[in-house]
């Protein structure tokens, strides 16, 4: 498939299409609004907990009328679409209030696309909220609107095939240098990008299922070598992390912007989440954040429990905290600067068509 191919689905993006992954804790509305406004596919952050009256469906609420103010005249589609994304992380127990509480904000609002990510391994429920989101395109001939583009991320060819089987419109392929969560059993993102293409392609999904490429991606040059893969659009995260609108606290940005060699100085492993208590995701995943002091002790022989107990009795709660929880990709020593949203998405673009022009003068 093209680039045509999504820049159809979404008419306001600009070749090679830029998305910014929705990341919690850092994808604010004004930061999805500006990477819409410069030409790219700009997403809140995922949400987790849609039970009834949840905080976060009511927030996602707010965020996508801000937005709605933010973009202005020119906020929606001619098809009626809000020219952003939301997403949904589907391994929180409450997924199965999906369609009585998160339903009716994607209705209400409209927005052009639906992430979703991580389905819990005692918890399948994507299928079925695909389902949901197609159905709400179900009355078209009556003048309702076209339903929101489904993307699925997945981390291994197997869960590539479930997302299309469930009816994905485009399958996110996170390699294992992405920042943040992740599939345990994942490969790095060339593989997993061709093998899933060849998926696509031989299968003949190849008009109607789109194939993004993300994860250790912070510049032009890595976008370019992507579309070399045929990724029909590019996700960046880490690079966004540090964006002027990103809603990371700046002695977290600033963690970012001094790192250097990814390999030393992020760490993907379970202890991210364990030495944080956190028990949201289960056993298929785990994530990449930068390496602390207990990251060190750990990695030197120290037990998850010394760690912990260390954690909790040397530190107070906000200095604990401090040291752990900065999610960031492998490709983090490339994130040299704080920018607005916009300008990453305008610079990265300039960037990776230059890296074409150069390379294909060589052959």
């Amino acid at each position: 498939m093209s680039s045509n191919k999504i820049q159809q689905w979404f008419p306001w993006t600009e070749a090679p299409v830029i998305v910014n992954a929705p990341m919690a804790g850092a994808a604010s509305p004004e930061l999805a609004a500006e990477v819409t406004k410069a030409g790219g596919l700009g997403f809140l952050g995922c949400i987790a907990d849609v039970s009834e009256n949840s905080p976060q469906v009511a927030k996602l609420d707010a965020d996508l009328t801000k937005i709605r103010q933010l973009l202005g005249s020119s906020a929606t589609t001619p098809s009626g679409h809000l020219r952003v994304g939301a997403g949904f992380l589907t391994c929180h127990p409450s997924i199965t209030n999906f369609a009585a509480t998160a339903l009716p904000i994607i209705r209400k609002h409209k927005p052009a696309a639906v992430w979703l990510f991580a389905p819990h391994e005692h918890i399948r429920p994507q299928g079925e909220i695909v389902r949901l989101l197609k159905g709400l395109g179900l009355g078209r001939e009556h003048g309702q609107e076209a339903p929101p583009r489904v993307f699925v991320q997945v981390g291994n060819v197997a869960a590539a095939r479930e997302a299309i089987a469930d009816g994905a419109d485009a399958v996110v392929c996170q390699g294992t240098d992405a920042g943040g969560h992740q599939f345990r059993r994942g490969m790095g993102v060339v593989p997993l990008l061709g093998e899933t293409r060849r998926v696509v392609d031989e299968g003949g999904y190849g008009e109607g299922v789109c194939v993004l490429a993300a994860g250790g991606i912070a510049d032009g040059k890595a976008v370019a070598a992507m579309l070399t893969l045929e990724a029909d659009a590019v996700v960046l995260g880490t690079r966004f992390t540090v964006a002027k609108e990103s809603i990371v606290p700046d002695f977290r940005k600033q963690i970012i912007l001094e790192a250097s060699d990814g390999a030393i100085s992020t760490l993907k492993s379970p202890f991210n989440d364990d030495i944080a208590d956190s028990d949201l995701w289960g056993s298929l995943y785990d994530g990449r954040a930068v390496v602390g002091p207990y990251h060190e002790k750990f990695l030197a022989g120290a037990s998850l429990d010394e760690c912990r107990r260390g954690l909790r009795e040397e530190h107070s709660p906000e200095e604990a905290a401090r040291l752990i929880n900065t999610w960031a990709g492998a490709a983090i020593g490339l994130v040299r600067k704080e920018q607005p949203a916009g300008e990453i998405v305008r610079e990265v673009r300039e960037e990776a068509k230059q890296a074409i022009r150069k390379v294909a003068a060589r052959v």
